[in-house]
């Protein structure tokens, strides 16, 4: 190991300490701790208290085991998220996906090949590279050569790079089949069951980019319900099957988070109780009756609000359909085409971005999603970008992939043809908001 690889090492173990022990301290606040009551509870030195919260010290495995059983926190509460991508950038190569091969079989056949392309530990995705080992002789949906799924917890935009025929479950419970080329799309919704497979046509086995994410439901929220209970944590599954049942569920849950009775609720909003029934029956109210049942649950009017539009579980775009746009407005560095996107998902944007600059050295792209992206043409392109060290640049080849921080400046330049894929995390949405008060 080098010496710049030890004290890269070193530097990261360091910060990590500091992170860890305000992290600490942190929890040492929320539950009304100061470091002599934490050292006397922990049966530990003060001094050994206070090393870790300045980072002098790691907080042991021991303490946090001692910790969990005699104060109301979760082991999990104090270890910190790993940062693999410092730089902000984290590229996997095309040789490297190559090498994370595996076969799927289904019914005692190879059914799908399966690479990983770049994750982070930071960011949200799951994407993969999968190649269709099974070839049906025809587009049916009911083919007896097509081995479904039960869907999965995940969301998933798929991305076609060849011909696939995409099966899945249809709003009315049928199945169905699309008949998808390259530059085609899809979102599909967690637990709908689907498939693919090649084509019998084809010259070649089909391939897909499959980017799976948790979007708010994964992690905390995830081992929140699980918890909970099943049976307590179906409970928060609201009816969001149209606009006017969603609105009907968000008002009785938020009168009975507020324990109103109809005849209370009518008393302060001077609507008849017949009325309040009728909204809570999937009557849309009025802009000016939404603001005042609002202000009497004391929540903001948006918080009343369903979806405008309820998407479909499944959304297919095909390329020949998508709308397209250059990037910046008066440069045209870009020409920008966007792929399947769900209204239910505000902050996923799918996108291919054609790279049609290769000398302008600005810095013109700052996004505040997480970004997957893989190297979809034939040709190398380049990606400047500005970091805690300064200005870096590096090549993403063709079948590379890589992830890229919320608000890193950056650029694309070269001759080539991207795929991205933006998506929140934990903070954008109302965690966003609840910051920027």
């Amino acid at each position: 190991m080098s010496d710049e690889k030890t004290f890269t090492k070193e530097h990261r173990e360091s910060l990590d300490n500091k992170r860890m022990g305000n992290n600490f301290l942190g929890i040492l606040n929320d539950i009304k701790r100061r470091p002599s009551d934490a050292a006397k509870e922990l049966e530990i030195s003060k001094e050994e208290i206070e090393n870790i919260i300045n980072g002098k010290n790691r907080l042991s495995s021991e303490i946090i085991s001692k910790a969990t059983k005699i104060w109301p926190v979760n082991a999990r509460d104090f270890y910190i998220m790993h940062d693999d991508c410092p730089s902000g950038l984290k590229i996997m190569r095309c040789e490297d996906s190559v090498k994370s091969s595996r076969i799927m079989h289904r019914s005692g056949k190879p059914y799908y090949e399966y690479r990983d392309t770049a994750m982070s530990s930071v960011g949200p995705f799951r994407p993969e590279w999968i190649e269709m080992l099974c070839v049906v002789d025809d587009n049916e949906p009911s083919s007896k050569q097509v081995q479904w799924n039960n869907g999965h917890f995940m969301h998933q935009f798929t991305y076609f790079l060849g011909d696939v025929n995409f099966y899945y479950i249809g709003e009315n419970g049928e199945k169905k089949v699309g008949v998808m080329n390259i530059g085609d799309s899809n979102y599909i919704t967690p637990f709908t069951p689907h498939s693919f497979a090649t084509r019998k046509d084809a010259k070649k086995n089909g391939m897909i980019l499959a980017l799976t994410y948790g979007n708010n439901l994964s992690g905390d929220s995830q081992h929140e319900l699980s918890s909970i209970g099943k049976k307590l944590g179906k409970e928060f599954a609201l009816d969001f099957s149209s606009k006017e049942n969603a609105s009907a569920s968000l008002i009785k849950f938020h009168r009975n988070n507020s324990s109103l009775t109809l005849h209370e609720l009518s008393k302060r909003t001077n609507m008849d109780i017949e009325k309040l029934k009728d909204f809570e029956n999937g009557k849309i109210p009025t802009y000016s009756e939404y603001t005042i049942l609002a202000e009497h649950f004391n929540v903001n009017i948006r918080d009343l609000f369903s979806y405008d539009k309820i998407s479909n579980k499944v959304i297919v775009r095909l390329h020949k359909n998508t709308k397209k746009w250059f990037y910046p407005e008066d440069i045209k560095n870009y020409e920008l085409v966007e792929l399947a996107n769900a209204n239910s998902l505000p902050y996923s944007k799918a996108l291919e971005i054609n790279v049609l600059s290769e000398n302008d050295k600005t810095l013109d792209l700052k996004v505040g999603l997480h970004q997957y992206g893989y190297n979809i043409g034939n040709t190398d392109v380049s990606i400047s970008y500005e970091s805690d060290d300064g200005l870096k640049t590096d090549v993403i080849k063709p079948g590379d992939s890589f992830y890229l921080k919320p608000f890193v400046e950056h650029n694309f330049r070269g001759k080539g043809k991207l795929l991205v894929l933006r998506i929140s995390g934990k903070i954008t949405g109302e965690p966003q908001r609840e910051l920027s008060l």
